[in-house]
């Protein structure tokens, strides 16, 4: 009987032996988490966001009353039209001195054939160029100021364009969209509650792709470069585990001390780095889950 009970204690101790799995370094899953914040003042129309949601990239998760923005903009395109419609008719105003100039060569041409034939005489021949003169330097004076003034109510058409096209901006950041697709992880305004420039709305993080931020020792480090592949090993709690295929995607510069809770290879190493290690979410993984590599 004592020989039956020895057995059977030596047969688990090896089976615990076989299963203790040694691993390189522990840490924590994380996900790149967005904060979303209001970029316009006022009251939420409407908030679709609940926690947990799914949502695509570019979105529309809630809207901030843009009234004020829109009558702003409706009066500058007023104001707009009213000043484009007093930009002079350059060609109209123009016509009765160029019909004048027109004239005035008619009356040359005709004095100079009469004075070849010495029906017409020099003083006759010269009052008609000066003429022409005249209403060649009126025309030009004309055609500077209609220009200057069509220049300035351009400029002020311009002006007001950019205000509304600043407005419109505005009117644009009322609509608040999720930056990335992912899931909303938590709440932090409601429908119909006033809200200012700044003020954070929702969270919303990537969990299809998840990252394991992992310590490693200086020695360890020696072995690990970006882009190399690893083992990651998710802890579910109990004895439940999976592995996972994970890529090295980052490696802190500066080292750190260890982190609470988080123990290396060396329990008596006091400086670490961190290093992130990409894996894809087969929908069990959650942030703050704790993992383990083997290299």
């Amino acid at each position: 009987m004592k020989k039956i009970v020895l057995g059977a204690l030596l047969l688990a101790s090896l089976t615990a032996c076989q299963n203790e799995q040694t691993y390189d370094a522990n840490g924590t899953f994380e996900a790149t988490e967005v904060l979303v914040s209001a970029e316009s003042m006022g009251r939420i129309l409407h908030f679709t966001a609940t926690e947990g949601q799914e949502v695509k990239k570019g979105q529309t998760m809630a809207e901030i009353d843009s009234t004020q923005y829109c009558l702003q903009r409706k009066q500058l395109q007023a104001q707009q039209q009213a000043i484009l419609s007093s930009r002079p008719d350059v060609q109209k105003q123009l016509s009765a001195t160029q019909e004048q100039i027109n004239k005035c060569k008619t009356e040359l041409q005709r004095i100079e054939n009469m004075l070849k034939d010495g029906a017409a005489t020099r003083k006759q021949l010269d009052d008609v160029l000066a003429q022409l003169r005249i209403a060649e330097s009126q025309k030009e004076a004309l055609l500077s100021t209609l220009n200057s003034n069509t220049s300035t109510i351009n400029s002020n058409a311009a002006a007001l364009q950019a205000q509304m096209e600043l407005l419109s901006d505005n009117i644009q950041k009322c609509r608040i969209s999720s930056p990335i697709s992912g899931t909303i992880l938590a709440k932090y305004s409601q429908e119909g509650e006033f809200t200012t420039m700044g003020k954070p709305l929702f969270k919303v993080a990537d969990v299809d792709n998840m990252y394991l931020r992992a310590y490693f020792t200086s020695e360890q480090l020696a072995h690990i470069q970006l882009g190399q592949e690893v083992t990651v090993i998710a802890d579910f709690g109990g004895d439940q585990q999976k592995e996972y295929k994970g890529t090295v995607c980052w490696i802190a510069s500066k080292s750190e001390f260890t982190p609470k809770g988080i123990q290396t290879k060396e329990s008596r190493a006091n400086l670490v780095y961190a290093v992130k290690i990409a894996v894809k979410n087969d929908g069990l993984l959650k942030i703050g889950f704790a993992g383990s590599v083997v290299l």
